[in-house]
């Protein structure tokens, strides 16, 4: 007899029931037509990687699954696929024409996060361009897919990653105190975030402008809504970071008129990526009943100079398993309904050889077919096909 951890399964993990699991699959079927209609074609990569791929992109080390092979190289399991895709790319597809697009659904593994450490994801990726109308399509491509899939009252949320790390590059913040006020930022904690600039150091040859950066750092948590907002940045336009991210935002958001998407759209410019690789525009997605991101993603200019090409890239991913959690109660109980089962028909019988031909010969016709085992009377075979949702029974009796 096995003890109690044989019976158990491991903290932030599930198992999928047949019908969670065949949920699952229609939506990710769906998701995976709609990236091909907009031309972007399926990869997969390992889901081991070598530490040195995909340790240096992780903000937070404790996230990563690690361990040794035997030949004492650090191994960890694929906490995203931004990075794998990138090596990929950066290899064997390294002289593909550009700009690609590639696309990919499957699991992931985070060790640190507060929800599940194992969940499927779906996104893609688009290499070779740094216009923001790249930015713009996957972002309406991401929209597209949220309503594809159903979702309503989602929401996205746009912002820069450059306009936060090119503030505190030039207050000179680092180490703990630039780590602390990330968090505070992405958690929009004004009062938390007040404090601690505080204690930022103003040293330079130019007090006043010191003061303004952190003035503007100060403003972050608040800038969010539609194109106003970027209308409270001209008094900062002067930065050129400022500038450059308020020029691009204003692009994108005009490219997203015009694939009507816009509605979907608010600017936020104090979310943060968890991912280090984040060079320019960000954005999360939310809807109301998850409490957290079900979207993320943006742009990723450097990422492809550290496996040796030089080329920028955007992309998203989505979490395609918090679906689960919106999915109507009743069904998420499990029950098969009418037609919801893998089966169309159920074939039964008191003659064993007549009932698996009649179910060979169903099968070679495209049905999919369920063979009752030993003999039924037709309301046996009945109250089973109802019970697994069949909605055709045949008896096969002489």
């Amino acid at each position: 007899m096995r003890n109690s951890y044989g019976l158990r399964i491991a903290e932030g993990v599930r198992d999928l029931a047949p019908e969670d699991l065949c949920y699952l699959e229609q939506k990710e079927s769906c998701v995976l037509k709609l990236f091909e209609a907009w031309s972007y074609r399926k990869v997969l990569t390992t889901g081991l990687e070598y530490g040195d791929c995909v340790e240096p992109e992780m903000r937070r080390k404790g996230d990563l699954y690690k361990f040794f092979d035997r030949e004492g190289q650090v191994l960890a399991l694929r906490p995203e696929f931004t990075t794998p895709i990138a090596r990929l790319v950066s290899t064997r597809l390294r002289h593909e024409e550009l700009p690609l697009r590639l696309c990919y659904s499957g699991d992931v593994y985070r060790s640190g996060s507060q929800r599940y450490r194992e969940f499927r994801q779906s996104g893609v990726e688009l290499i070779g361009s740094g216009a923001d109308m790249a930015d713009a399509e996957v972002i309406a491509l991401a929209i597209e897919m949220m309503r594809g899939l159903g979702l309503r009252d989602f929401k996205v949320s746009l912002g820069h990653v450059g306009v936060f790390s090119n503030l505190a590059d030039e207050l000179g913040l680092d180490g703990k105190l630039r780590t602390d006020l990330e968090d505070v930022l992405a958690r929009k904690d004004i009062v938390m975030m007040n404090r601690l600039l505080e204690e930022a150091p103003l040293d330079g040859d130019n007090l006043c402008q010191m003061k303004r950066l952190v003035d503007l750092l100060r403003l972050l948590p608040s800038l969010t809504g539609g194109e106003e907002v970027l209308d409270r940045l001209r008094d900062f336009e002067d930065f050129d970071s400022v500038r450059r991210a308020v020029d691009s935002l204003r692009n994108i958001y005009g490219f997203l008129r015009d694939f009507g998407v816009r509605q979907h759209v608010a600017i936020d410019l104090g979310i943060l990526r968890e991912f280090a690789y984040y060079s320019g525009t960000i954005f999360e997605g939310y809807v109301p009943e998850v409490g957290f991101p079900v979207l993320e993603g943006g742009r990723y200019d450097w990422l492809y100079s550290n496996f040796g090409l030089d080329t920028q890239a955007t992309g998203f991913a989505f979490n395609l398993e918090a679906l689960l959690a919106m999915r109507d109660p009743v069904a998420a109980r499990g029950g098969a309904k009418k037609g919801e089962t893998g089966a169309d028909v159920l074939v039964y019988g008191s003659i064993p050889d007549k009932v698996i031909r009649r179910c060979q010969e169903l099968r070679r016709e495209g049905k999919k077919v369920e063979m009752a085992l030993g003999s039924l009377s037709k309301e046996e075979a009945c109250c089973q096909a109802e019970a697994r949702g069949i909605l055709r029974v045949e008896p096969v009796d002489r």
